[in-house]
C-alpha cells in the first residue's frame, strides 16, 4: 500500500515523514533525447523532430526490420525495380505468349533455348504423352502449329554445341521412367534422335557432354557418336546439373553437382573426384547451378553458396535470398533453376514446393518433409524470378496465380531482342533485359510493367523501448501525370494493416502528409508501402515507355522518453517530529541515501498513487550542529531513474 502526506510542509521518504522548511522544486529530470538523422544527412531541417529518409533502393529486398542507417536501403519486399539511387521505378514488362495448340495433360515447358536468331521450347506432359516442339515467331507473336519432331521421353535440360568444323547444333536432352537420350538439329527443321541416356548436358574442350540419370558421363566429338567416360560415386538420381567452371589451377573443366555436393571431372584418368564442396544431402542440392562471372553458384533450397576457385585456394559464400530475413511466406520456395545475363543473376524460385525449417539434430543425412515444418504450405505460394547484381536481390516477375510452378529459363537475344524467356503455367513470357546499367530518367524506350508494390523495412529508430511520433512524411516524385500514380500506406506496431497516407500522388515535386491532423501519430515501429501504376496501355504508344519515379520518401517524427521526475527538498531537523528525534530523523534520512534500492517519496495525499515517486537521492546537503546535538537541515535531492 503507498504511503501519502496530508500534513503540511511535509514530505514522506522511505518509511519516515519528514519535516520541510520551504516548498518543494520539482523539475523534468528525464533528458529529451537528441534528434536522429538517419539516409540522407542533408535532410536535416529541425531542430526537435528526427529525419529517416529512403532514396538508395540498391540494397535490395530481404530485410524485415532496420537496424541503422545502413539499412535505409533495403527494401522487405518489393516488385519494383531498385537498382538505381534516387529512382524507385517500375519493373520491366513481361509479355505472355500465347499457349499453342497440343493435347498434352499436365503441361510444363521443358526447355527453351535459341538456334540461329529463332526461340525453340520444348512443351512435357505426363510420361503418357511426348513432349512436343515449338518455335515461336516473332511476327505473329505465337507458337504456330508442333514441329514434326517430338521428344520420346520429358525434356530435361538444353544446351547449344558448335563442333570443331563450324556447325552450331541445338540440343535438348530426355529422361523419365519410359527410356532417355537426346534430340539434336543445326537448321530447327530436321531433328535427329539419339538414344544415349541424358538428363544433362555441357560443353566443353570442343565436346558435347552428357551425363545420365545414373551419373554415366559421355562425350561426343561428332555429334551422335558417343563416347562413354566416368561414372559419379552417387546413388541413381542425386546428380542435379552439369557444368563448366575452373579448377583450383584455373584451367576450366567439367563439374557436377549432386544433392551430397561438388564432383570436378579429371579428364586423365576418365573419373569423378569429389571436391570440398560437400553438403548434407538435400534433395534441391545443386539444382540449376551455373557459373556467372567469375563464381560458381550452387543452390541448395532457398540459399545459393558462391563458390570461387582458382589460385590453388577456394573461397565459399552464402549469397541467396534466403540472407537477412528472407522472403515473406507465400513468396518463399525451392530455386530450382538459375540463368546468367549482362548485368544480373537470374533465380527461379518455385514456390509451389515448402522449404522446412529443421532441427541440427536431423543433419546431416535426414531433409526428409516427416523431420521438419513446412514454412509454407505445398502447392500456396506465388512462384517469381529474383535478380542478384552482387550487392542485392530484386524481384524481377511475380505469379498472379498460387501453387504454380516455374518450369524452365533461358536469356537470348533472338530477334535482336535481348530478352529473359520462362515457362509458368503452361504458358511461356518473355521480359526485357538491359546490356548496361541505365539512367531511367534518359530511357525513353524500355518498356514498363503497369503496375508494382514497394514495402520498406519495420523502422524502430534502434529504440524500441521509447515512444516515437510521426509527424509528417514527404513523398518526392517524377514522372507523374493522371495515369502514372503513387499510391502511400504506412502500417504501425508490427501489424500489417496499412492505412492510407495519400490515396494518389498524381503531380511532380513533393507531396506532405500530416500526421493525425498535425497531433501525429503514436507508434513503436512504422513501415511503408507504395502502389505504383502507370496506364494498362500495352501498345506501341508512348505508354509503356513511362513510369512514376519515386524519388525519396521522408519521415519526420520525434522521439520522447517517459516522464521521469526530481524533487529539491529542505529538510528539517531541529525539532523532534511525529515520535522521532533530531537524531532519529538523521539516521534514517542517511539510510535513505546510502540505500542500494530505489526508496519511496511523496507529499501529496493520493489514494490512487500515481503520485509516489520510486527515486534514488542523488545529492544531499545541509548544515548541522556539533557534538551530542543533531540538529540542522539538510537539502537532498531525489530522482526518479
Amino acid at each position: 500500500m503507498t504511503s501519502k502526506v496530508i500534513e503540511t510542509n511535509e514530505v514522506y521518504l522511505d518509511g519516515t515523514y519528514y519535516p520541510i522548511t520551504r516548498p518543494i522544486r520539482s523539475t523534468l529530470a528525464s533528458l529529451y533525447p537528441a534528434k536522429v538523422v538517419i539516409g540522407d544527412t542533408s535532410k536535416d531541417d529541425q531542430l526537435r523532430s528526427s529525419i529517416v529518409a529512403w532514396s538508395d533502393w540498391r540494397g535490395g529486398i530481404g530485410l524485415n526490420r532496420m537496424e541503422g542507417a545502413g539499412d535505409t536501403s533495403r527494401a522487405w519486399h518489393s516488385t519494383a525495380q531498385l537498382r538505381y539511387k534516387n529512382h524507385l521505378v517500375l519493373p520491366g514488362l513481361v509479355t505472355a505468349t500465347t499457349t499453342p495448340t497440343h493435347s498434352l495433360t499436365d503441361a510444363t515447358i521443358g526447355a527453351i533455348n535459341t538456334l540461329s536468331s529463332e526461340v525453340y521450347a520444348f512443351w512435357n506432359g505426363s510420361e503418357s504423352n511426348s513432349p512436343k516442339l515449338f518455335k515461336y515467331n516473332n511476327n505473329t507473336s505465337s507458337w504456330g502449329s508442333a514441329l514434326t519432331q517430338s521428344a520420346t521421353d520429358q525434356v530435361t535440360d538444353s544446351i547449344v554445341f558448335t563442333n570443331s568444323g563450324g556447325t552450331t547444333y541445338l540440343v535438348f536432352a530426355h529422361y523419365d521412367s519410359n527410356g532417355s537420350g537426346y534430340t539434336y538439329s543445326s537448321n530447327g527443321s530436321s531433328w535427329t534422335t539419339d538414344t544415349t541416356d541424358t538428363k544433362f548436358l555441357a560443353v566443353w574442350d570442343e565436346r558435347l557432354w552428357g551425363i545420365s540419370h545414373i551419373g554415366q558421363l559421355w562425350y561426343s566429338t561428332a555429334i551422335g557418336t558417343d563416347v562413354l567416360d566416368a561414372v559419379l560415386p552417387v546413388p541413381d538420381g542425386f546428380v542435379t546439373a552439369l557444368f563448366v567452371a575452373r579448377n583450383a589451377a584455373g584451367i576450366p573443366i567439367l563439374y557436377a553437382s549432386t544433392k551430397t555436393g561438388l564432383f570436378a571431372h579429371n579428364a586423365d584418368n576418365a573419373r569423378w573426384e569429389e571436391t570440398q564442396m560437400a553438403f548434407p544431402v538435400h534433395p534441391d542440392n545443386g539444382k540449376g547451378t551455373t557459373v556467372w562471372r567469375d563464381s560458381v553458384y550452387i543452390p541448395s533450397g532457398l540459399g545459393i553458396y558462391r563458390y570461387i576457385n582458382g589460385n590453388n585456394a577456394a573461397v565459399v559464400s552464402l549469397v541467396g535470398p534466403d540472407r537477412d530475413d528472407g522472403l515473406p511466406a507465400d513468396k518463399r520456395g525451392t530455386i530450382r533453376m538459375m540463368e546468367g545475363t549482362h548485368n544480373e543473376l537470374m533465380v527461379g524460385i518455385d514456390a509451389t514446393s515448402s522449404p522446412l525449417t529443421i532441427s541440427s539434430t536431423s543433419l546431416p543425412y535426414q531433409w526428409i518433409s516427416h523431420h521438419g515444418s513446412s514454412v509454407i504450405a505445398a502447392d500456396s505460394g506465388y512462384s517469381s524470378i529474383l535478380g542478384y547484381n552482387e550487392l542485392g536481390w530484386e524481384v524481377k516477375w511475380q505469379a498472379s496465380d498460387s501453387g504454380k510452378a516455374i518450369d524452365s529459363m533461358h536469356a537470348s537475344s533472338a530477334y535482336d531482342k535481348y530478352r529473359m524467356w520462362w515457362g509458368h503455367n503452361d504458358q511461356v513470357y518473355f521480359m526485357p533485359l538491359l546490356r548496361d546499367i541505365i539512367n531511367p530518367s534518359e530511357v525513353a524506350e524500355f518498356e514498363y510493367a503497369t503496375s508494382a508494390v514497394h514495402e520498406t523495412p519495420w523502422f524502430n529508430a534502434g529504440q524500441s523501448e521509447v515512444d516515437k511520433l510521426a509527424l509528417n512524411l514527404r513523398t518526392e516524385v517524377q514522372g507523374m501525370s493522371s495515369t502514372e500514380t503513387v499510391k502511400v500506406e504506412y502500417a504501425i506496431d508490427y501489424v500489417e494493416g496499412y492505412s492510407t497516407a495519400v490515396g494518389s500522388i498524381t503531380s511532380n515535386g513533393t507531396d506532405t502528409y500530416t500526421f493525425g491532423s498535425s497531433l501525429g501519430t503514436k507508434f513503436r515501429a512504422i513501415k511503408f508501402k507504395l502502389t505504383m501504376a502507370r496506364s494498362s496501355a500495352t501498345d506501341t504508344g508512348l505508354e509503356k515507355f513511362e513510369t512514376p519515379d519515386v524519388v525519396s520518401l521522408t519521415l519526420e517524427w520525434r522521439k520522447k522518453l517517459p516522464a521521469k521526475w526530481g524533487h529539491t527538498v529542505e529538510v528539517d531537523l531541529n525539532n523532534e517530529y511525529k515520535g522521532k528525534s533530531s537524531k532519529e530523523l538523521r539516521s534514517n534520512l542517511i539510510s535513505s541515501i546510502e540505500s542500494t534500492n530505489l526508496v519511496e517519496f511523496t507529499f501529496r495525499d493520493d489514494s490512487g498513487g500515481t503520485r509516489n515517486y520510486y527515486v534514488d537521492v542523488v545529492s544531499a546537503s545541509g548544515m548541522e550542529f556539533t557534538g551530542y546535538d543533531e540538529r540542522g537541515s539538510t537539502m537532498i535531492s531525489v530522482v526518479e531513474p
